[in-house]
């Protein structure tokens, strides 16, 4: 399990990179005001509706469900549950995407209204909304054919299809370079560059589905054959929503600041979510899975091993995003993306509310795997709950907040009803014995206590002297200095860990759950 985990980082892992670079290009090109701001608005209507309606609620009906015909009926039963399901999830998002199309002004100002009296800002969020939200069609079925392979053991393929995204995205912000009159604006080919990858990408896992011979075809649905998985759906899509939903309230509010706002918590989250995907929801992916074919057939011991092993390595390797996102925030930004029209106040402002996200860091990387107590059981309604209570108390925060804090408070919002959902999730995990910490996890987790305490005094003391190297650099200055603090950060990190793992008699075979 842990291999495959490592394969799904891995390829996050290259996604992210590219995501960066792609990243990098729109804040060069872009800058951090209306266009970027209307572009990330648009984006953020079908990756929300994605989150709630796909990846999320999707996965956490489906594999069980997937996984238990599979185990118990036969391959023959699985496809036709899965082709039954793939029929009515294709017919939906047709519906929603012409309900969009249809009334997209009215989205647009739900979701953003503090552009009503922005009319130029407004229209553009508009057109580039309707250009973007395909892309929604597109990773519904993408989820399914990637819950379906992750079910059979492949999980290299869907973890790369992100990639094209940023590719694409990045071929499209070139044209605007060499070609300046094909689009009205860059806003424009990066909402286009974003629908047309996720066409890419669903062709991309379709080809793998036909490759081992699942997801062949659509096929006449019945409802007793998918009634379970539309029962656990119903929970799994309100608490998948609830995250959303405060993503939301980000949107509404910070399209309440001047031009800009809604850019500095874009580009923020992007980087706070580097260690989410990488991470976390690999993790999750992995883990769901693993633990819902072992409990499927008994093992419930094995289950909660591997359970415990995923969420200390988890904890491990996110320890250093933390340790980096608090202390050095401004820094880190600047040094990615200060460059063309992203200025130093964009930089400041963007770090400030990184530092604010990054205190929620390790919960986020951490719930997936929480809620695989309850996922790989078919319990989708107690996440449902807990995701509820956490997000009125941070819809609550966010309004307090924001009068006095603006952007940041959003952030700090945020993370305050991460570390509720986390706690509450493995509280309840353990009263009900479904979830077990061995002594392994007890020991990484004081490892990594120790190593974050040495990484934090190479980013306190190494500051200075990566930024004085810096310097000789020119306009790179920032960025060497991050680079030179993170390889120190690496090295002092890594070795501190392994040190203390050596010392407490933990060697890899323990990590990959070997009795």
């Amino acid at each position: 399990m842990i291999r495959s985990l490592l394969s799904v980082g891995g390829f996050t892992l290259l996604s992210r990179l590219t995501g960066f670079l792609s990243l990098a290009m729109q804040s060069a090109i872009m800058g951090a005001g209306a266009v970027s701001d209307a572009f990330f608005i648009a984006q953020r209507l079908p990756n929300s509706f994605r989150a709630i309606f796909g990846e999320g609620a999707f996965n956490a009906a489906y594999i069980p469900c997937y996984a238990t015909a599979l185990e118990k009926e036969g391959a023959e039963s699985a496809e036709e549950f899965a082709g039954q399901v793939y029929t009515l999830l294709l017919a939906s998002q047709i519906v929603i995407l012409l309900l969009v199309w249809l009334f997209s002004a009215q989205f647009v100002s739900l979701l953003a209204p503090g552009l009503d009296n922005r009319p130029e800002k407004f229209a553009l969020a508009v057109s580039l909304t309707r250009i973007t939200f395909p892309y929604l069609l597109f990773m519904t079925l993408f989820a399914q054919h990637m819950g379906t392979l992750n079910a059979h053991g492949r999980f290299a393929l869907p973890a790369f299809a992100p990639n094209l995204m940023n590719l694409t995205v990045m071929a499209a912000l070139a044209l605007t370079v060499v070609a300046p009159r094909l689009f009205p604006n860059p806003g424009y080919a990066a909402s286009w560059g974003v629908t047309i990858s996720g066409a890419l990408e669903l062709g991309l896992l379709m080809w793998g589905a036909r490759q081992i011979g699942v997801l062949r075809g659509l096929r006449r649905p019945h409802w007793a054959r998918v009634r379970d998985f539309f029962i656990k759906l119903g929970p799994a899509v309100i608490g998948s929503a609830s995250p959303q939903i405060a993503v939301f309230a980000d949107t509404i509010l910070s399209s309440m600041l001047a031009d800009g706002g809604v850019s500095a918590i874009s580009y923020a989250e992007r980087l706070y979510q580097l260690p989410v995907g990488v991470i976390g929801i690999a993790a999750g992916t992995v883990l769901l899975p693993e633990m819902s074919r072992r409990i499927a057939s008994g093992d419930v011991a094995s289950a909660h091993q591997a359970q415990s092993r995923t969420m200390a390595l988890t904890i491990a390797l996110a320890a250093p995003f933390f340790v980096a996102f608090d202390t050095l925030p401004e820094l880190i930004v600047a040094g990615l993306f200060m460059r063309g029209r992203f200025t130093p106040a964009d930089a400041i402002a963007a770090g400030d509310v990184l530092a604010a996200y990054g205190a929620g860091l390790m919960a986020l990387v951490l719930i997936a795997s929480a809620r695989a107590s309850f996922q790989s059981r078919g319990d989708t309604s107690t996440p449902m709950k807990i995701a509820l209570a956490a997000l009125a108390v941070n819809v609550a925060l966010k309004i307090v907040l924001f009068r006095s804090l603006g952007a940041v408070g959003l952030a700090t919002a945020t993370s305050v009803g991460l570390w509720i959902n986390l706690a509450a999730l493995v509280s309840l995990a353990l009263a009900c014995d479904f979830m077990a910490f061995d002594g392994v996890f007890a020991k990484v987790l004081g490892a990594t206590f120790i190593a974050s305490a040495f990484l934090t005094l190479v980013a306190m003391f190494g500051r200075a002297p990566a930024l004085a190297l810096g310097m000789h650099f020119g306009s790179q200055a920032n960025l060497v200095a991050l680079m030179a603090l993170g390889a120190a950060g690496a090295v002092v990190y890594g070795v501190v860990l392994a040190g203390v793992l050596y010392l407490a008699g933990i060697n890899i075979a323990k990590l990959r759950g070997r009795r």
